[in-house]
């Protein structure tokens, strides 16, 4: 007691050190159940969240084009970007006005090619005991008599009638319309889908190029005043980054389909048009996208003939080339710098958790990804360049 009062600590008292110990565990055992809560919400409204980052990334690129037009013509953010706006929905327009019959038209036709194609590949494979599992229409049209009954009933409610039809019950009458209905309202929900999506990336993307610093600056508010610094030029890393990486795709992608379009034009495949589109759209997609194009313009080519496949697999590789090797090395240089085995692992992540859209956005996913790990990890918390 004597010396306690000389150091002067006074007497421990048994909730003391309890209530100072607990506190710290608390504190962590509420931070943890708030990441599991975040994790759960991030993976419930994924899609949401891909679509809100799709508007973002045409932002970026309504951004990037009112930037660059601010090189040339000196006028506001707003009156460029309504300049840009409107430049883009004449091109569009003029584009589906002047293309739209041609390209529904080779539509068409390569949709009959190819699954004429794919019939016939499925046969061939089948013929040497590889038996894929394709769906297959019902090909006896319904002239099959083993599933009727006594009493000149079919299985299905039909009835027999004295010419030798069958005339349908009501019961069969509702139950076709229900089918009909059924398949009429999927196609009207999906392209009621597909627009509304495409609605909400285009006002998303117009309404956040209009003012991004504002949005910038908002974000900002939310990081403590000693690292907001740090935190905006992060933020204009990004930014940059993205542009880069957006713009120099869009070129890549220009480039595939003129050339993929020339070169089956040149050995007189049918749908030339439609298949340099298709392989330029995909090569937004790398790796997964280059082999469905492949794929799709090696299936057309086969109504050619053996000359004609030849002859495709030659210009796809060419083009294929052209990229790996010069397009994007160039054009890619400012942007990001990911090894392709790692892209396509984070492909395969983001295809496995999210679908179809974390495989079409998965490489501006990892250029973002990369630029917080360059400037919040390697820089600032191991003190190393990220350009080592």
């Amino acid at each position: 007691m004597q010396e306690r009062a000389q150091t002067g600590e006074g007497p421990t008292r048994p909730g003391d050190r309890t209530g100072t110990g607990a506190r710290p565990l608390l504190l962590a055992g509420i931070g943890v159940v708030c990441f599991v809560v975040l994790l759960a919400l991030v993976w419930h409204a994924s899609d949401t969240l891909l679509l809100i980052f799709a508007g973002l990334l045409f932002a970026v690129f309504l951004d990037g084009l009112t930037h660059y037009l601010g090189r040339v013509v000196p006028l506001g953010h707003g009156v460029r970007l309504a300049i840009v706006t409107v430049l883009l929905s004449a091109l569009f327009l003029g584009l589906l006005g002047l293309g739209g019959a041609t390209l529904s038209q080779q539509a068409g036709s390569l949709g009959r090619t190819l699954q004429q194609q794919a019939g016939e590949v499925s046969t061939w494979l089948k013929q040497r005991g590889i038996d894929l599992p394709l769906p297959q229409s019902d090909r006896d049209g319904g002239k099959s008599d083993g599933g009727k009954s006594e009493g000149g009933k079919s299985g299905d409610g039909r009835t027999s009638s004295p010419l030798g039809g069958e005339l349908p019950s009501p019961g069969s009458l509702l139950s076709d319309a229900g089918s009909v209905l059924g398949r009429a309202s999927t196609i009207v929900f999906g392209v009621f889908g597909a627009i509304g999506n495409v609605f909400v990336v285009i006002v998303l993307g117009v309404f956040v190029a209009a003012d991004p610093r504002s949005y910038r600056d908002g974000l900002l508010r939310f990081v403590p005043p000693r690292h907001r610094a740090r935190a905006a030029t992060v933020a204009d890393d990004l930014g940059t980054t993205l542009r880069h990486w957006l713009f120099g795709q869009l070129v890549i992608m220009a480039a595939i389909f003129v050339c993929v379009w020339l070169g089956l034009s040149l050995l007189g495949l049918d749908g030339a048009l439609i298949l340099g589109l298709q392989a330029g759209l995909l090569c937004f997609i790398p790796t997964v996208g280059a082999l469905v194009a492949g794929l799709v313009i090696v299936l057309a080519s086969l109504a050619s003939g053996l000359k004609g496949v030849i002859g495709a697999v030659a210009v796809y590789l060419l083009v294929q080339a052209l990229e790996s090797y010069v397009l994007t090395p160039f054009v890619q240089k400012k942007a990001i710098d990911i090894p392709p085995a790692t892209i396509f692992a984070g492909q395969i992540l983001l295809g496995v958790l999210f679908g179809l859209w974390g495989i079409a956005l998965a490489l501006p996913i990892m250029a973002v990804a990369k630029v917080l790990l360059d400037r919040l990890y390697v820089e600032d918390t191991l003190g190393e360049s990220a350009e080592a």
